[in-house]
């Protein structure tokens, strides 16, 4: 009877293969112009993944529980990118992202529009909690509105983004908010505020640099002829076209403010839309399906405006699914032989401040999203990681949550085969890559999180102090929420760590 083999764990090489094939292929897709989608690339990373971890012992067996339980946490989430194919089909159809962007061209101006995007985008997101749902609305019509003035689409496009991933990071609704808390097993509340501290003054960096491209850089050219022939192609193509068609945007401020949960809440939206569409647009029983399957298409003989209109249906959203599957899967894969424990694990021996604890989170979470190509995985692994870590620099609980989600939640959208990425991209129809260098907020936020740190400033300490943003004298604040087991020994060690001046004391 043959003997089972013992599982290992990779050495650094095993555990880099994976990653290498997965960077060689897409690099080579994006310098040769193969035109290829990212689907296949990271399939052939996650067989990679699984040659190493056969080689290393594990059976094919667990890797693949290990795939399909990730695709299970994450479940909920691909259950709402569907939705929201439903949810826009009906918009499009009821008329009310047409209307949007009908009346949007009557209000906005090119020296207004970038930072009012930023700022209506970040409303909207902290409304929804959903950074997905503004791409897919608000997102649709700003970028159309965009092309009328001949502005770049990549830099609405890191506009947009701006504002619904803030906007998503405040939100007490928001899926990878709740997900970071209950990961580093602190309130949502204590998550929040510590969220503010260094993301919100990273907005305010990003809005004044989107204020100034507006009025100081080059704004493109307004073309009356592109706005009269959009304006009329949209009028002309809907039997009702009022301000009115607008109401469906409320209500999903309504399902929100009435916390519905995720799910029944796009459905409900998407139900209203078709509602819309019937009294409004005279849509049949038939349409209300076709509309929730397929989405809305149409032939009105202006190429903007049927790019705007031709759009939505669950269909719409399988390329995301399927590269969500797939990127999902293969991290749960490369987590499950010991990939990053292997590249990672020794790391955390060598860290010995606040500073070097908050840039190893948060470059642990980006190289997650990056490795791993999913967000939620890049918010598990270092909470998992480095919370004992952070009770024993008398650190709050808050501030590690806080932390991975400096480097993974706005992180995400920017890398090209994550399931973020792909979704955004496919939805603005902009290439991840060409609108990165606009994503000012997304690139800043994480920098603004490592150079506060450095000085000493933003640090939450397990007693609720806390120094500002240029660092400076200690604050007094609320306790952040902690295990009591894990918030004693918190307690004890910045006790001992002030005791021996290591960290300076209250003033009293």
């Amino acid at each position: 009877m043959t003997e089972k083999r013992q599982p290992r764990m990779p050495n650094k090489l095993e555990a880099l293969l994976p990653i290498i094939t997965l960077l060689g292929l897409m690099i080579s897709n994006y310098l040769l112009d193969w035109g290829h989608d990212p689907h296949i690339p990271v399939l052939v990373a996650a067989c990679v993944a699984c040659a190493v971890g056969w080689f290393c012992g594990v059976s094919i067996t667990d890797m693949i529980n290990a795939a399909c339980d990730s695709i299970h946490q994450s479940m909920e989430a691909l259950l709402i990118l569907l939705f929201v194919g439903c949810l826009v089909g009906s918009f499009e159809w009821c008329g009310t992202i047409p209307a949007l962007v009908y009346y949007g061209l009557q209000l906005f101006t090119p020296t207004i529009f970038l930072p009012a995007v930023a700022i209506l985008c970040v409303i909207v997101g902290l409304a929804l909690g959903s950074a997905y749902t503004v791409s897919a609305t608000l997102g649709i019509a700003f970028m159309t509105i965009g092309a009328t003035m001949g502005l770049n689409p990549a830099l609405v496009a890191g506009a947009i983004l701006a504002g619904g991933c803030t906007g998503d990071k405040f939100s007490p609704l928001s899926d990878s908010t709740n997900l970071s808390a209950a990961a580093s097993q602190t309130g949502l509340f204590d998550h929040i505020r510590a969220m503010i501290m260094t993301t919100f003054p990273t907005f305010l960096i990003g809005l004044a640099i989107f204020t100034g491209i507006s009025v100081f850089g080059e704004q493109g050219e307004y073309d009356p002829t592109l706005v009269n022939g959009l304006s009329n192609a949209i009028e002309n193509n809907f039997q009702y076209m009022s301000p009115v068609l607008l109401l469906p945007i409320l209500v999903i401020v309504v399902v929100a403010v009435m916390k519905l949960p995720a799910v029944p809440g796009v459905l409900l939206v998407s139900a209203v839309g078709c509602i819309f569409a019937v009294i409004f647009q005279g849509a049949s029983l038939s349409d209300c399906i076709s509309m929730l399957h397929y989405g809305y298409a149409t032939d009105t003989g202006d190429a903007l405006a049927d790019q705007l209109m031709t759009r939505g249906g669950m269909d719409s959203m399988l390329w995301t699914i399927n590269i969500a599957l797939i990127a999902i899967g293969f991290g749960g894969i490369y987590s499950r032989i010991g990939a990053v424990e292997s590249l990672l694990g020794r790391l955390i021996k060598s860290v010995h401040t606040p500073f070097q604890m908050v840039l190893t989170t948060i470059l642990t979470a980006m190289f997650c999203i990056a490795t791993m190509c999913d967000q939620y995985l890049g918010l598990i692994v270092p909470a998992s990681m480095y919370k004992e870590k952070f009770d024993n620099l008398g650190l709050a609980r808050n501030m590690l949550s806080r932390a991975q989600e400096d480097g993974g939640t706005l992180w995400s959208p920017l890398v090209p085969w994550s399931s973020c990425g792909a979704y955004h991209s496919s939805m603005l129809g902009v290439e991840t890559l060409s609108y990165l260098p606009f994503c000012f907020v997304n690139l800043l936020n994480p920098i603004v999180s490592i150079a506060t740190a450095s000085w000493g400033g933003n640090m939450i300490y397990a007693d609720g102090t806390h120094t500002g943003f240029f660092g400076g004298k200690l604050k007094k604040g609320s306790v952040p929420a902690a295990p009591a087991e894990a918030h004693e020994i918190a307690m004890q060690r910045l006790a001992e760590l002030r005791a021996d001046g290591t960290y300076k004391s209250p003033e009293k």
